[in-house]
């Protein structure tokens, strides 16, 4: 049996990957340690940003000086083996798409270890993905059930390079997800995380679409909450009215995450991202009628070739009009393999700039409407324990409230509580 440590990075389709590689790990009778103590090392990789893949190469190299044998996961063999490989010539290689391997793959790395098998690089790619539902998993938070029910995407945004990495839209079977997360909470998990690469996508390449199936989620007995991953301005537009009936549902977080990437039309086009800012704004008006409590996600990114000051502003405006609860921000990073690869960048100092401004207008709005939550009384529901003291839970709205340990209280009830003050990071209440 071998020592096995598995870093994780990115997205939460990533974590839910690592869950049940973990898994299969412990299954195996593996031993499940830190990074420091380990025989092999999974890298379970992210590609978004050049900064963490900086990371990433930087570790596998470290290892590959030491007795360790690395297996890089996820997104970067995709699209970066060749990178991979001049870092760590002797990396195990395992596809974005390939999970339900690692257990052959651990199986094979032991013989070579034991000096069974002559030693050799490993390498398996999938086309099409399997091994990620209803699978046993080593979870994160032993409350929350994270279940990807699609891989890939079918638009091209000229920045995305995930998008290649991941391949075509391919949406997991309803029945087979309805199950997974059935079987979750039977295991006693209260919160369930949709995630994929976007999942208002779910089912275009299908019969049942978003809407349909949250309706067979919620409709599944139990007390659990369901939080809804991003999805595309673009994608919700032709299920927006059945989306907006389906979060009508008690079990369905009122949290809306619709990455706008920038409120320029003009920076849009040139991203090629299928819809306009009025698009937009139509979603979030639409939602923000029926669900007055609405808590509101976006992502950003500053400094995007060709972005000119006036299209920052029309940014900046948008935020101050529509002051999300909490925004995403990056600086345009030029990713391999994408369309925008070949665009010329703006002056790194023009982007720092706008970056820091930016900021400081999302942490002033930020402060202000916490503020106006002090005194809030209502039901919430208990997540998880919370990190710094106490548990962590959240309103209908997933808005994050911290509420000091009780003797009888358990992550997946609900209590009673008020907001007694605020934080940058989250609210302070008490239990009444």
């Amino acid at each position: 049996m071998m020592k096995v440590h598995v870093a994780t990075y990115g997205c939460s389709a990533n974590q839910s990957s690592s869950e049940i590689m973990m898994a299969a790990i412990r299954d195996m009778g593996h031993t499940l340690v830190d990074e420091a103590e380990a025989e092999v090392v999974i890298c379970n990789t992210c590609t978004v940003k050049a900064a963490t893949e900086q990371k990433i190469l930087h570790q596998i190299h470290e290892l590959g000086q030491q007795d360790v044998d690395v297996v890089v996961a996820g997104c970067m063999p995709q699209v970066q083996l060749d990178m991979i490989l001049q870092r760590n010539p002797d990396a195990h290689i395992l596809g974005v798409n390939s999970i339900g391997h690692i257990g052959d793959m651990l199986h094979t790395i032991e013989q070579m270890r034991d000096g069974d098998m002559i030693a050799d690089r490993l390498q398996t790619i999938d086309d099409l993905p399997s091994g990620f539902l209803n699978m046993a998993r080593q979870r994160f938070n032993p409350n929350i059930h994270i279940c990807q029910i699609s891989q890939g995407c079918n638009y091209h945004c000229a920045y995305c390079i995930v998008t290649i990495a991941r391949g075509k839209l391919h949406s997991f079977d309803a029945d087979s997800i309805v199950s997974d997360i059935r079987s979750a909470v039977a295991e006693g998990c209260g919160e369930i995380w949709l995630t994929s690469q976007d999942n208002g996508q779910y089912g275009i390449d299908g019969d049942i679409r978003l809407p349909e199936l949250l309706e067979r989620i919620v409709s599944i007995p139990g007390d659990f909450k369901v939080r809804v991953g991003m999805m595309n301005p673009f994608s919700v537009r032709p299920i927006l009215d059945d989306l907006l009936d389906v979060f009508r549902n008690d079990k369905i977080y009122k949290i809306v995450h619709l990455p706008i990437q920038s409120a320029s039309d003009a920076v849009l086009h040139h991203m090629d991202r299928y819809h306009s800012i009025s698009e937009v704004n139509h979603i979030i008006d639409r939602f923000r009628q029926r669900y007055h409590d609405l808590t509101l996600f976006t992502d950003i990114i500053v400094g995007f070739p060709g972005e000119t000051d006036e299209d920052f502003k029309q940014t900046l405006d948008w935020v101050e009009q529509y002051q999300p609860d909490k925004i995403n921000i990056s600086r345009y990073t030029p990713r391999p393999l994408t369309k925008a690869h070949e665009y010329r960048n703006i002056d790194s100092r023009i982007m720092g700039q706008r970056s820091g401004e930016l900021h400081r207008l999302c942490d002033a709005i930020k402060l202000a409407n916490k503020k106006t939550m002090v005194g809030w009384k209502g039901r919430v529901f208990v997540s998880k324990n919370a990190s710094v003291r106490g548990m962590m839970a959240r309103t209908d709205s997933y808005r994050p409230v911290v509420i000091p340990q009780s003797g009888e209280l358990r992550p997946g009830q609900h209590c009673m509580v008020e907001i007694t003050d605020t934080t940058p990071g989250y609210f302070l209440g008490k239990i009444i």
